[in-house]
């Protein structure tokens, strides 16, 4: 299985004190890992509790702050009680068409064998890996959470799937829509229902008396949609009152424990629409439910534009850790169907964007160190010592690609962008762009992507970026994060016409064309 497309016994662990800087100063890196990932790409490796605690180490020294580690899909991958493990029903001895993988194609069994066969055999060796890096990430100084996923969605198309839980096959009335079924989203199981709740609940419990994390994180952005249409503000209460259950539940173990337990949510990234689905993350901050607040998009694109600044004045005074989430995928438009990963120049233009706007951390969401990852893996490790403060990255290259919201509440008009924009002689276009602090120096450009125009005829279009005329530079070349589809091509801007905050790029075209592609970049 391609990561990018699909995308019992507890091991001693020498007792570490708990880390003491889960503290709400501001800049850092939060950095989820996901519930597959380790298993899938550690597949045939021999394994022991070493080789396990050493996968931590390379976030010890940098920026990363919140290690946030997901510990399930539909299924766990550790060996619980409560919930199906990922390895339910497999033999550890059987063929690759074997039951639990026979609904998929043979060219991916083998990678879903991976995932299983390895968290089944570190279980079975009795290896638990959470609990090995939460005490790992302590002694390095990280501090360590868990995620749990309240909806996943990952191959619903397919009922047979082995990703899937018994409870959710078993019980299609507790579905979201379950009259329709046609759209992945319409298969999420409805926490309007107090049997959902209880279920997830179950597992919540057992986390909270299993590990010792620093903090949870509920991920109610996998996959975003969790009621009956229509229904959202009824279930808002829903999931209100089950946060509510969940600090309690903390509480308790914040005293077996003896130190303090955080509660994370991940939301949309825009407060309308977080609230016109029923996440109401502002509610449960300003009730004190949450410490850890992360508005983000879904999955199909990174967001250059999370309003920060709307999300502070919606919280207030509450002492919230606001951390946007940046995704891995860049698109500049919905219907835009060639994937484009990220890169550090990409990245550091949306984070130094999101930490001038007033941002407490930077929150990295399927930035993992391989496979489901940036573009250029030579800068991982650097983009983990850079993207989490804005001293870090002024300087340096930066891109601030136009993008979109990617999470809508049922009605809620589809977000647009203006792109893809049709040209035509004499049209006027105008594009707004947050690209974070003022530049001190160095270069600056507009980029574009156009397709069905000549140089010669693009030399012709009159660009302004916040009223001042550009000088058009021909084609330009970017190594990695651009379209696939369409040549790039830039214009100059002049020094010190590029504002902190939001920038407009303003185009007459003067021949016919299509513009799929709008990106300043700074210093690149």
């Amino acid at each position: 299985m391609n990561r990018r497309e699909f995308v019992s016994g507890t091991a001693a662990v020498a007792a570490v004190p708990p880390v003491k800087t889960v503290a709400r100063t501001k800049g850092g890196i939060a950095l989820n890992e996901d519930n597959s990932h380790y298993f899938f790409t550690r597949a045939g490796q021999k394994l022991d509790a070493a080789k396990v605690d050493s996968w931590v180490d390379q976030y010890a020294g940098t920026q990363v702050r919140e290690l946030i580690i997901s510990v399930n899909s539909m299924r766990t991958s550790y060996a619980s009680k409560v919930w199906d493990p990922i390895w339910r029903g497999y033999d550890p001895k059987g063929p690759d068409d074997q039951p639990l993988l026979a609904s998929l194609p043979p060219e991916g069994r083998k990678g879903a064998r991976g995932w299983i066969h390895t968290a089944w055999q570190l279980a079975h060796d009795g290896i638990d890996v959470y609990a090995r890096w939460i005490a790992r990430a302590r002694k390095l100084g990280v501090s360590p959470w868990l995620s749990t996923r309240m909806n996943d969605l990952h191959n619903v198309d397919d009922e047979r799937a082995y990703i899937h839980s018994e409870f959710w096959r078993e019980n299609p009335q507790f579905r979201r829509i379950p009259y329709r079924g046609q759209r992945w989203i319409d298969k999420a199981l409805d926490f309007g229902r107090p049997e959902v709740r209880a279920h997830h609940m179950l597992l919540i419990r057992e986390l909270a008396e299993r590990y010792d994390f620093d903090g949870l994180e509920l991920d109610w952005m996998r996959f975003g949609y969790h009621f009956r249409q229509g229904c959202e503000a009824e279930g808002s209460e829903a999931i209100t009152a089950f946060t509510r259950d969940v600090r309690a539940l903390l509480k308790q173990w914040e005293k077996k424990r003896g130190h303090k337990i955080l509660l994370g949510a991940r939301v949309p990234s825009r407060p309308h629409t977080a609230v016109g689905l029923g996440m109401d993350g502002v509610r449960w901050a300003k009730e004190g439910l949450i410490d850890m607040l992360v508005p983000c998009p879904f999955w199909a694109t990174i967001e250059f534009d999370i309003p920060v600044e709307e999300w502070k004045r919606e919280l207030g005074g509450t002492n919230v850790i606001l951390a946007p989430g940046l995704e891995v995928l860049v698109r500049p438009y919905p219907n835009y169907r060639k994937p484009i990963l990220n890169c550090i120049e990409t990245v550091r233009g949306a984070a130094s964007a999101m930490l001038d706007r007033g941002a407490d951390r930077v929150y990295l969401f399927n930035y993992m160190d391989s496979e489901t990852a940036q573009s250029d893996m030579e800068n991982y490790s650097r983009l983990l010592r850079e993207a989490g403060q804005l001293a870090t990255m002024t300087g340096k290259p930066r891109r601030h690609v136009l993008t979109y919201s990617d999470t809508w509440a049922p009605g809620e008009p589809i977000g647009r962008n203006g792109l893809p924009a049709e040209a035509d002689p004499g049209r006027w276009h105008e594009f707004r762009l947050a690209v974070g602090p003022k530049p001190s120096a160095g270069s600056a450009s507009v980029v574009l992507g156009v397709e069905k125009a000549t140089p010669d005829e693009l030399r012709r279009w009159a660009l302004r970026v916040n009223g001042h005329l550009t000088e058009f530079a021909g084609e330009t070349k970017p190594a990695l994060a651009v379209p696939k589809d369409c040549p790039l091509y830039a214009w100059r801007v002049s020094e010190g016409a590029i504002h902190r905050g939001y920038n407009v790029v303003e185009i007459r075209t003067e021949s016919k064309g299509t513009i799929h592609w709008v990106e300043i970049s700074i210093g690149a």
